[in-house]
């Protein structure tokens, strides 16, 4: 019996949703009394092409925008990050917090800060950890990182330290734009490596990122570097409504203490100084460990917030 009502409810609820879409037909979508109001305000968004027309650059380097191929690609680029709109909207929120840093070490190191949209494309601006074991805002992998003069080891790890690996990649970037004769072409090894990056100029007999065949990652790589920079630039243009207070603040309420020695807990260390172990983490995230031996006695600025 309790089968039967089952059954019987389930040809009700069929029935239901047929004559649901049976009205929906006489109607028509257009009858807003039985859909509601579908004016272009009330959409939750309004999906269109990109408008390619005007210049792109990127460092002081234009794009060559007359070559079909590179405009196909940047449109690819632009229209995958302006829809893909989580991951965007956090991208552009943490501007604030890193931007006004990271220009001004660019500019100390003498290169473009347009590089900043490198650490946007790297991580959208988060100490992430990549599945090739790269890390940081910069996402530096051990060997270059070490090159570079980032420490790293199983207690300390400075390519989470936004200011020395953001100068790290300012002298890296510097590097292989010596090398490879453009900041397209340094932005290409920078993801590739720059061993790769010669190889394929070398077997292709090109001078140019945009006449290489690519693996699918680096031939989209600079294409993607150039797409956040003109959204981050011009949020509204892409359909991104930020308010001021909508971005995440600069950590700058901090107090710097001098650490020359060991320190058995990081959470002692924290309540001593009158905060806790995650503000500690979250000020110096480069501190991956919950001591530091220090055997050196090197010195380092922990940040302490106020």
């Amino acid at each position: 019996m309790q089968k039967k009502a089952i059954l019987q409810l389930n040809a009700v609820l069929l029935g239901l949703t047929g004559l649901f879409f049976l009205l929906a037909a006489t109607v028509g979508a257009d009858d807003k009394s039985f859909f509601g109001d579908d004016s272009p305000e009330n959409v939750p968004q309004i999906v269109k092409a990109i408008d390619l027309s005007g210049t792109f650059e990127f460092c002081g380097e234009a794009l060559p925008m007359d070559n079909f191929d590179v405009r196909e690609r940047l449109d690819r680029e632009l229209l995958v990050n302006t829809y893909w709109q989580s991951n965007m909207v956090i991208a552009i929120k943490a501007t604030k917090r890193f931007f006004p840093m990271m220009e001004r070490i660019l500019e100390e190191e003498g290169v473009p800060t347009d590089l900043k949209y490198v650490a946007v494309a790297e991580s959208a601006l988060r100490n992430a950890t990549s599945s090739a074991g790269a890390k940081g805002l910069w996402q530096f992998m051990k060997g270059t990182g070490g090159e570079y003069g980032l420490e790293i080891s199983d207690e300390v790890d400075e390519r989470n330290h936004a200011e020395m690996s953001t100068r790290a990649a300012a002298k890296y970037l510097k590097s292989l734009r010596n090398r490879f004769g453009s900041w397209a072409n340094a932005a290409a090894a920078y993801n590739m490596g720059g061993g790769n990056m010669n190889k394929n100029l070398t077997e292709q007999r090109a001078d140019s990122y945009f006449d290489l065949s690519l693996n699918e990652e680096t031939s989209r790589y600079y294409f993607r570097v150039v797409a956040l920079k003109y959204i981050i630039e011009n949020p509204r243009k892409f359909g991104f409504y930020l308010e001021s207070e909508d971005y995440y603040p600069v950590l700058d309420d901090y107090k710097v203490i001098t650490v020359s020695g060991p320190v058995p807990n990081w959470g002692d260390f924290a309540k001593e100084h009158g905060t806790t172990y995650r503000m500690l983490k979250i000020y110096n995230p480069w501190l991956i460990s919950s001591k530091l031996t220090n055997k050196a006695g090197k010195t380092y600025r922990v940040h302490v917030k106020k």
